[in-house]
């Protein structure tokens, strides 16, 4: 993410010009942005005329800035675009106030957002400006028979392939070999800086003896990790052993893999931990709150009045924030995300047992 402009305006708010710059970055912006925003942009916009009505063509398409009073957004991860709707309060055609428009937005297109920004919507702008340097990471788990590819990004590990195969004698047997070149194909054309090889015994081995002759390129950013299991289970060791931190110098979510292990943990001991909406306000209210685990989509629901809490998020937040504590919001795309959803969406490492 790049900030290109920033302005302080009357009412306590800001006004922040931004311009993706990745995927993780448009993800981002879903959980900055919320109903009741000021976004505004250069974009085209469908205007029909008398003359294109009587010939029902539908309009053409003008260029124009308009600024939209936020109602909706959506990360559309498949089309590589961020959907920003809302009513149009200014435009360089003022016919045009009043309508609703969709902002389509791409990698490098510039948004300017003003509203009052909350502490953790500001950290997470910076979050993305610093980790933009950050190298792309894929982890490639493997065992007898079966192979998985995942690519790490801050919304969360996106599976990219799965290759299953029997081993063995018999006719419809596959051999390790033409596992090992699939597998070898598809490594080669992947875009990322550095390769995560996992698995039980030695089959990765031999699977990297296969890369090196088949795809020598991709085999130079290999590092090679135990895990116990492939796939998921494989990726969930990688992320907690801090394989790829090692990588990258912090990555999203192998943090919250080590929160929300350290938060079961503290669960099952009867310890340290307070989850559900009441039982963390009552944290934060005694200043107990070492961290502060939140779902980004339920925090988004929340602050756009669609939730079921009857408590302030934004207080909570602000009250962790003035006594110390950290507040780290979860992805709802990982597995550790889906852990924190059932336990309501809402959680606290503490400083000490409450009761």
């Amino acid at each position: 993410m790049r900030i290109a402009d920033r302005t302080s305006v009357e009412g306590g708010r800001e006004r922040i010009t931004v311009v993706p710059e990745s995927l993780d970055d448009l993800w981002h912006l879903t959980y900055v942005l919320e109903p009741g925003d000021a976004v505004s942009a250069d974009t085209t916009r469908r205007i029909q005329r008398d003359d294109d009505m009587t010939r029902d063509t539908g309009g053409q398409r003008e260029p124009m800035w308009i600024e939209l009073e936020v109602t909706d957004v959506e990360f559309a991860k498949f089309a590589n675009r961020l959907r920003v709707g809302g009513e149009i309060v200014d435009c360089s055609r003022e016919d045009q106030l009043g309508f609703h428009h969709t902002f389509n937005v791409e990698e490098h297109d510039e948004l300017t957002i003003e509203k009052v920004w909350q502490v953790d919507q500001l950290e997470r702008l910076q979050e993305a400006v610093e980790t933009a340097e950050q190298p792309d990471v894929a982890i490639v788990s493997v065992e007898e028979g079966e192979a998985h590819v995942h690519t790490v990004a801050q919304y969360g590990v996106e599976e990219r392939a799965t290759i299953t195969g029997t081993t063995g004698k018999g006719e419809y047997a596959r051999g390790r070999d033409e596992l090992f070149d699939e597998l070898a194909s598809i490594v080669r054309r992947l875009d990322v800086e550095a390769i995560i090889l996992a698995g039980p015994g030695f089959t990765k081995q031999d699977a990297l003896d296969h890369i090196e002759d088949a795809a020598p390129e991709a085999a130079e950013k290999i590092q090679m990790v135990d895990t116990a299991g492939v796939g998921d289970r494989g990726v969930h060791e990688v992320l907690k052993r801090g394989a790829v931190d090692r990588i990258q110098t912090e990555t999203r979510i192998s943090k919250e893999a080590e929160l929300i292990d350290e938060l079961m943990a503290q669960i099952a001991e009867g310890a340290k931990a307070a989850y559900g909406i009441d039982e963390v306000a009552k944290a934060a209210e005694f200043g107990a709150v070492e961290t502060l685990l939140v779902l980004d989509e339920r925090l988004r629901e929340e602050r756009a009045g669609e939730g079921e809490w009857d408590l302030d998020v934004n207080d909570i937040i602000a009250n962790v924030e003035r006594q110390g504590g950290e507040v780290t919001v979860f992805s709802h795309e990982f597995d550790p995300g889906q852990q924190l959803a059932n336990l309501g969406g809402i959680a606290a490492v503490l400083r000490y047992r409450l009761s």
